[in-house]
């Protein structure tokens, strides 16, 4: 059974993309998808939630993350093909309603985050041009045109090249590298006493202060399972893949961590809580002057949630256009533009969900206007909380799928990640996800509004659907049958 399915796997079409991806390349890929721009976007919901410990809450994240990665690469090794975590649920539990469930959830999750990182992305740009935080719609339009500038750069099929993804990674990270050098001058000119990194602002138990905080700081650890959808392009991906994923995450997570104490050294708590990280510009401890910094820094971070973005969209198209080709959705996501060859409809209908979520979201806090600010919504907040229930929950799957797997499909080139550490992971995963439902329980009715939106596809694909030509042997759902969109085809 196992070689019959590992023969038809390997007839797919889907193995015939090119293996170009060296392996330092994929690490510079891990650390721009994971490094990306969620600690410019969340830095400072994180800082309310915990306090001055706030870097305990990425260093938890980056150890769960990291964990999750662990199973990833020992999948990628018996797997290196394009599917990811739906391949993974579907080789371990066989269920393709379970398939299909985890598929729609990753479906959910990568809207969901580039609708936070489109309102992120306001807040930068709100300060370069003077748009008021309390101008609710001028706020929402912002977000909606930059998601439909992302779109159009999508829908014309421009495809980003490992060396730009490398230059793109660069300019993440020397917006973080400015951060960790006011850090430093801020300790050695004694801003704040060092002590302020062992402070919780959350009543009751650090453990529960800094859940809260990782509740939100995983947000900026996600990004490193895209990696498993280029392994079938990257080159000897049994010995690359481990080495550029785990690096990769260990070296992102540092800088969160470096980020996270020298913000806290360089501004008060309540200057940043609930803020970005031009607070810790406007502290004007640099070399250069505040007024010029702003500008430059708030260029940078708007450069880094752009590539994010960009990834994401890309992310999502795919795995819309994956499940047209599985039957598992109207045929007509699988529709490609005949000239710029990307998956048009599947990023239509991307942005028009992304869209709704903004729109719905400025309703809500537009009702909201007159009631205390800690009672409004926060879409960012909201949007990246989503985001995070939808992947905890997949990650802890996956790490059952890896146990489940052991001893199947397994060569002398097959990574093994460590037993108990995946058993660590399952429980982090679940651990913060339990916590975040019962923190925010209003994120249960997004969750389900995006989990209804799959659920009509399906039902319209069931009832009224065509048939798509599947390769022999498989079967509607299967993660196996889907040809790659020719967007993934682009040249690393």
């Amino acid at each position: 059974m196992t070689t019959q399915t590992s023969m038809e796997a390997g007839d797919q079409p889907a193995s015939e993309l090119k293996r170009s991806i060296t392996g330092r390349q994929l690490y510079f890929y891990v650390v721009g998808d994971v490094l990306g721009s969620g600690i410019y976007v969340l830095v400072g919901l994180v800082a309310a939630a915990v306090g001055g410990a706030f870097w305990m809450a990425f260093l938890a994240g980056v150890a769960i993350a990291t964990i999750t990665g662990l199973a990833y690469a020992e999948l990628v090794t018996k797997y290196p093909q394009a599917a990811g975590a739906s391949l993974y649920i579907n080789k371990a539990f066989r269920s393709p309603l379970l398939t299909f469930f985890i598929t729609i959830c990753m479906l959910s999750s990568q809207m969901a985050a580039i609708g936070s990182l489109a309102s992120g992305f306001v807040r930068y740009f709100s300060s370069l041009v003077g748009l008021s935080e309390n101008s609710i719609w001028g706020a929402t339009i912002v977000a909606l045109v930059f998601l439909a500038a992302i779109t159009i750069i999508n829908l014309i099929g421009i495809s980003e090249s490992v060396v730009v993804n490398v230059i793109m990674t660069f300019i993440e990270v020397s917006g973080l590298i400015i951060v960790v050098i006011i850090g430093i001058i801020a300790l050695v000119t004694g801003v704040n006493n060092p002590g302020v990194l062992l402070q919780f602002s959350a009543e009751g138990s650090p453990v529960i202060a800094v859940l809260a905080g990782v509740s939100l700081a995983f947000f900026a650890m996600t990004g490193f399972e895209n990696a498993a959808n280029v392994a079938e392009e990257t080159i000897n991906p049994e010995r690359a893949f481990p080495r550029a994923l785990i690096g990769g995450m260990l070296t992102a997570g540092v800088v969160y961590v470096l980020v996270s104490i020298s913000a806290a050294l360089a501004v008060s708590m309540d200057t940043l809580a609930g803020n970005t990280l031009l607070e810790v510009i406007r502290a004007d401890l640099f070399f250069i002057p505040a007024s010029i910094m702003l500008v430059i820094f708030a260029m940078i971070a708007m450069i880094a949630i752009s590539n994010t973005t960009l990834v994401t969209v890309v992310a999502q198209a795919r795995v819309l256009y994956g499940m047209a080709r599985q039957d598992v959705v109207p045929s007509v996501f699988a529709k490609i533009h005949p000239t710029r060859r990307s998956p048009y409809v599947a990023l239509l209908f991307g942005a028009a969900i992304v869209s709704a979520l903004l729109l719905i979201g400025a309703g809500i806090r537009q009702s909201q206007v007159g009631l205390p600010e800690d009672q409004q919504l926060d879409i960012v907040d909201r949007l990246a909380t989503i985001t995070v229930v939808f992947l905890l929950f997949i990650y802890a799957l996956v790490i059952v799928a890896c146990l489940k797997l052991r001893g199947k499909d397994e060569s002398e080139h097959t990574y093994k990640a460590n037993t108990p550490l995946l058993f660590v992971g399952i429980l982090g995963n679940l651990a913060v996800l339990v916590y975040t439902l019962i923190d925010d329980p209003a994120a249960l009715l997004w969750v389900a509004g995006l989990l209804a939106v799959g659920l009509v596809l399906f039902l319209a694909e069931k009832f009224f659907g065509r048939k798509q030509d599947r390769p022999v042997g498989t079967s509607a759902g299967d993660p196996q049958a889907v040809e790659p969109p020719p967007t993934a085809n682009k040249e690393f």
